[in-house]
């Protein structure tokens, strides 16, 4: 029995007042399940607000009034149009804006993920 399986005996006998194989292979399972369903998703959030233009677009388009154009972020990130236009498609991708596209223009804005990010990385979140 390996180490860890050890430890879980353990800590099941702790809480149960005894434990068996059939005890350590349920919680095991029931690990195992949690595992899978956990999300790897909000992880390309973070790792999308780690940079600071990604940062600054996600709070810019969630603090505005519906829908901005790329033309409108580019003078306030101080980056070009590319850097801009490429930033945004990660933000996108990572689930924290959306694309609208309206003949020659896209138009983002951020979506409920990214508001709630935000709120809870200032302290506003309940």
């Amino acid at each position: 029995m390996s180490d860890t399986q050890s430890r879980l005996r353990r800590r099941l006998e702790n809480e149960l007042g005894e434990c068996c194989d059939a005890d350590v292979r349920e919680r095991l399972t029931e690990l195992d399940d949690l595992a899978a369903s956990a999300s790897d998703g909000d992880r390309d959030a973070f790792a999308a607000l780690g940079n600071e233009t990604r940062h600054r677009l996600t709070r810019i388009l969630s603090a505005a009034d519906g829908e901005l154009c790329v033309c409108e972020l580019e003078p306030v990130v101080d980056v070009s149009e590319s850097a801009v236009s490429h930033a945004l498609a990660d933000l996108v991708d990572a689930g924290l804006a959306t694309r609208r596209k309206a003949g020659n223009w896209r138009y983002y804005d951020s979506t409920d993920l990214a508001d709630d990010l935000l709120a809870v990385a200032d302290g506003e979140a309940a």
